[in-house]
Parts: structure tokens; sequence; C-alpha cells
């Protein structure tokens, strides 16, 4: 394989490493989550939307509107929460969830919410996420540009598709790479451990525990506690970012 190839090669790989670097997470720090940060390190955005209205609801601040929307029913009540606040502040007009979570009151203070986790150390940086993209995509354009500058044959070509697939791979996976880190997802393993969905609403009173149910099993617990509630205001569908 012609010399010029392993140049290109190493700076594909150059590449690769320090999108690795980048992508890196810091320790996590012991840090003690509202249920509104557990439900978005679950199910992102809208699920950390959801459980700031179920909080806002259960101090009937906000109630089911026509036609799968929610709105406001009166203030916000007594919380500093700033989900819960952005979320109430959002709902000048009745919303449905997609477009509540996408208002920028709600959004700025889920996007500070996930700018603190970061710091956490439980999901990645998103800072950094422009960065590792540009690195990860020229990637293919660096190995590309090796083979047409070397235009290996015969044995060279064949041994230069087979090292050029290991970087590929490479990139492949760390695109693929989930935003939280496992540090985020032994976490919310250990407290489904511990917090079981019962089987039964009438086995939980508390209302932080509901909200804390719904953060770590979304539309199941939803549908448990807030039957009602959640069919009418448009909240039992699959949580996303």
């Amino acid at each position: 394989m012609p010399i010029e190839m392993w140049w290109f090669l190493a700076a594909a790989c150059g590449q690769l490493v320090a999108a690795a670097v980048l992508l890196r997470n810091r320790s996590p720090r012991g840090v003690e989550l509202s249920p509104q940060a557990l439900a978005l390190l679950r199910g992102g955005r809208r699920a950390a939307v959801t459980v700031a209205l179920v909080a806002l609801h259960q101090r009937g601040a906000v109630a089911a509107g026509r036609k799968g929307t929610i709105r406001a029913n009166g203030g916000p009540g007594q919380t500093r929460d700033p989900i819960q606040l952005g979320v109430h502040r959002s709902l000048q007009r009745a919303l449905d969830i997609r477009a509540l979570a996408a208002r920028p009151a709600a959004r700025r203070a889920v996007d500070a919410l996930w700018g603190e986790l970061g710091r956490a150390g439980l999901v990645r940086p998103p800072g950094r996420a422009p960065l590792v993209r540009a690195l990860l995509g020229c990637v293919p354009l660096t190995l590309a540009a090796g083979l047409l500058t070397a235009m290996p044959s015969g044995g060279g070509l064949v041994l230069a598709l087979a090292l050029v697939a290991v970087p590929l791979a490479g990139a492949a996976v760390l695109l693929r790479l989930p935003p939280t880190s496992r540090a985020a997802h032994r976490l919310l393993a250990g407290l489904r451990e511990r917090h079981p969905l019962p089987a039964d609403r009438a086995e939980v009173s508390d209302g932080e525990l509901v909200q804390l149910y719904v953060a770590l099993y979304g539309d199941p617990a939803l549908a448990l506690f807030l039957p009602r509630f959640s069919r009418d205001g448009g909240l039992l569908a699959r949580d996303t970012r």
C-alpha cells in the first residue's frame, strides 16, 4: 500500500481520537436530582415538560384543554422550579405538549437543566456537539481523499479498504452514542429497582412520589396515576427529544 495512504489513515484516526476525547464525560458528582431532571435523562425534553405539568396539575395550576391540549388554570403556586415556571409562563393559550415543549420559556429552562446535568457528568457536553460532528464528518472525507491520492491497486487496495473500514466503523459508533452517560443509565436503573411501578395507584398517596414514578416510567405511570388528565391533555405519547 502506498505510503501516502498511511498518512491519511493516521489523520483520520487522529480525528476519531479527538472526537472521542471531546465526548468523554467528567466523573459524575453526587447530586440530588429533581423528577424533572430524572425525566430529562430518561426521555428528553418532552419527558421533563410532562413531569413539570404533572406537578403543576397537582397544585391545580394547569388542566386539560380541548383537543389534546393543556391550559393554565390559575397561578403556578409556590414553586421555584425553573421548568415548572417556564412551562406555566408558556401557557398564555392552550397548547399541545409538543408545542409547549418548544416554547422559548420552557425550552430555556430545560436547556439550563441539561447544562447542569452536563456539569454533573450525567450527559455529554452539549457545547461540544458541533465540533464532534465536524470531526467525525471529516473522517470519511479524509479517507476518501487518501484513496484518491494514493490510488492503491491489487493487494494494496484490498489492504487499504480493510484498514479504512476501521475508522469508519469507529466514527459510526461515536455518532450513535446516546447523549446520556453510563452513570445516568446506572442511576435510572437503580432508581427503578428501588421504586418499581406499583400495580394500583391507591398504593401511592404522595404527590412527589407520583412525579418520581412519571419521571422514571413515563406513559405507564401517567396512565396509572393521572389517566384522565393524561388522556385529555394529550400526554400519553412516546417520550422523544
